[in-house]
């Protein structure tokens, strides 16, 4: 029983020195192995990997693919007009001389992060102050970041570290700036507006005016072609009465009689005093009516 529990005992040791011994270097990740506090090997290649157990070697692994590293803060940039601009901005890197690396930085990335950051800062800085602002919003912004990674170039290799990539995320005034460009462009853009409408009135006007004549004409050629076939047709009326008065003129006296009533009894409210036996009525009396006495005078 001692036997087997002294046997299961060095298995468990053998176990633990194996796996303090061996370990697997992957294909994203770069080994370093130290050896009382000294860099031994450093190691690329992925694989299962041998080493001597703790205190004798120790082992760190830190990652070989592409960082980015973002803008901490956003600083004013004053460019060659003397205007204060905010630039926010990324970098890409990469670990590729890990002996350097950890030599200026530790095994920490944040702290190289915090000590590249205001290096790319001042880059930036060296560059904006040379352009303009429309420089640097547009025509010259590719050539920014070009130089500003030329500029980065032998700051990294003192890191241990190369530059994959500069951008440019955004570009901006300061607030007190900012405001100013937006209240002025509220301004413009206002009285941009207020042109478009008075220009759309006095287009508006126009339209009426046009409209209000055209309207005019109209009608006046309507009154003179209405007044034109009224004329006709009193004309042809007349001559139609002439003719039809000229064969039959009793017929005649009698149409003008009837005319005559109702040009005079238009309205019921009317009121009009005349002899009854006057030449007025004849029409009313027929022809076998008696005429009506006189009143009698006093």
């Amino acid at each position: 029983m001692n036997r087997l529990a002294l046997i299961a005992g060095g298995v468990l040791v053998a176990l633990m020195l194996a796996s303090s011994m061996l370990f697997v270097v992957d294909q994203r990740q770069i080994a370093v192995v130290y050896s009382l506090g000294e860099i031994k090997e450093v190691i690329v290649e992925p694989g299962l990997k041998f080493k001597l157990p703790p205190p004798f070697q120790n082992l760190v692994m830190l990652d070989r693919r592409i960082q980015t590293l973002d803008s901490p803060e956003t600083r004013p940039i004053f460019t060659a007009e003397k205007k204060s601009l905010v630039i926010d901005w990324l970098i890409k890197w990469r670990i590729t001389e890990p002996r350097q690396f950890i030599r200026n930085n530790g095994v920490d990335m944040r702290s190289l992060e915090n000590r590249l950051s205001p290096v790319v800062q001042a880059a930036f800085n060296e560059e904006v102050t040379k352009r303009t602002v429309g420089g640097v919003l547009a025509t010259e912004r590719e050539k920014v970041m070009s130089d500003v990674k030329a500029r980065l170039a032998d700051e990294a290799k003192s890191f241990g570290i190369e530059i994959q990539d500069v951008r440019i995320k955004r570009v901006d005034f300061v607030a007190s700036i900012t405001d100013s460009v937006y209240r002025r462009m509220q301004s413009e853009r206002q009285q941009v507006a207020n042109e478009l409408r008075s220009q759309g009135q006095a287009e508006g006007e126009k339209i009426r005016a046009d409209a209000d004549r055209q309207r005019q004409v109209i009608m006046a050629e309507a009154y003179r072609d209405a007044q034109k076939i009224k004329g006709e047709g009193d004309a042809e009326a007349s001559s139609l009465y002439a003719a039809s008065f000229s064969r039959d003129p009793q017929f005649a006296q009698f149409y003008r009689s009837l005319e005559a009533y109702r040009s005079s009894f238009r309205s019921r409210n009317d009121v009009m005093v005349v002899d009854p036996s006057s030449d007025f009525f004849k029409a009313m009396r027929g022809a076998g009516a008696a005429p009506a006495a006189s009143p009698a005078r006093k």
